[in-house]
């Protein structure tokens, strides 16, 4: 009997980052290219990226794409998308403190106090809403993770490379070149990446947000590209340019989470009006 694709390895979501942070820490110099990144890595992360590894190919990908991204699942306002992601936490947990609201929230307010652009203030607020996955039963590792390009050879940087030994696309010659099915050069647009939060919450945004916050949100989770400096060859001039505010952006997305509790209530009419200026009713999801 083949083993079950729904475990949870991950007491919960933040396990991932929590891990994301002991393998780039803020005062973290240029990358060595022979870190071990297994060194330290909990039992239950490992696991959970054995599963991702073995499990995101291409096909899974696109089916993945074809099921979720007729956006035909929920009719919901950001703020109740919101809402909606904090029924994800277990409150038996108690490593949980604060509710996914104010996680959120405190990496909106960081943006918001260094002077940026309101919407980059909002990307931190809804950066992580696509999670909403899980509770449509998705399993962990394909809600989280690091993301990669599908149809070309696996960066030997990503993180656990070696479970990629498992995955079936290791086997199809036409994906074990640097390449792949794509052209050098071609542009991210044209390359289909593994399947995550990121990419859905891209496609239920996207008519509203300015392109630097739609790179942040579809590839924050690509750390092989902006903290390893892997698939250039893949980026056009565009990429490059919109890849700047990425890396900005993931300074807030590690570091500025905070046991101090974040005041929902007085901060919403602030943000009730950044988000009917960008992206104001409901939303399909």
């Amino acid at each position: 009997m083949p083993e079950s694709t729904n475990p949870s390895p991950l007491s919960d979501l933040d396990e991932w980052e929590d891990d994301l942070q002991r393998r780039y820490p803020e005062s973290e110099k240029e990358p060595d290219a022979f870190r071990d990144y297994d060194a330290g890595t909990r039992p239950s992360v490992k696991e959970f990226y054995r599963l991702n590894h073995r499990y995101q190919t291409l096909k899974f990908s696109q089916e993945k794409r074809a099921e979720f991204l007729p956006l035909k699942k929920r009719e919901m306002t950001i703020w109740e998308a919101l809402e909606y992601l904090n029924t994800l936490v277990d409150d038996s947990d108690p490593d949980i403190e604060l509710p996914q609201i104010e996680h959120l929230l405190q990496t909106a307010e960081a943006i918001r106090r260094d002077g940026h652009p309101r919407w980059f203030i909002l990307t931190g607020l809804i950066h992580d809403l696509g999670k909403i996955l899980c509770l449509y039963d998705e399993p962990q590792w394909a809600v989280v993770g690091d993301t990669f390009p599908l149809g070309c050879r696996f960066s030997e940087k990503i993180v656990f490379h070696k479970f990629f030994e498992d995955n079936p696309d290791s086997g199809v010659p036409g994906y074990a070149t640097r390449n792949g099915i794509y052209t050098e050069g071609c542009g991210l647009d044209r390359v289909t990446m593994s399947w995550g939060h990121d990419e859905y919450l891209y496609h239920v945004v996207k008519d509203g947000l300015p392109d630097p916050a739609l790179y942040i949100i579809r590839y924050h989770s690509f750390y092989a590209a902006h903290k390893e400096g892997e698939y250039a060859h893949l980026m056009n001039d565009h990429d490059r340019e919109l890849f700047d505010w990425v890396r900005k952006f993931n300074l807030y997305d590690l570091y500025t989470k905070s046991s101090e509790r974040v005041d929902v209530d007085a901060l919403r009419p602030f943000y009730d009006e950044l988000i009917n200026d960008f992206l104001p009713g409901k939303l399909s999801w």
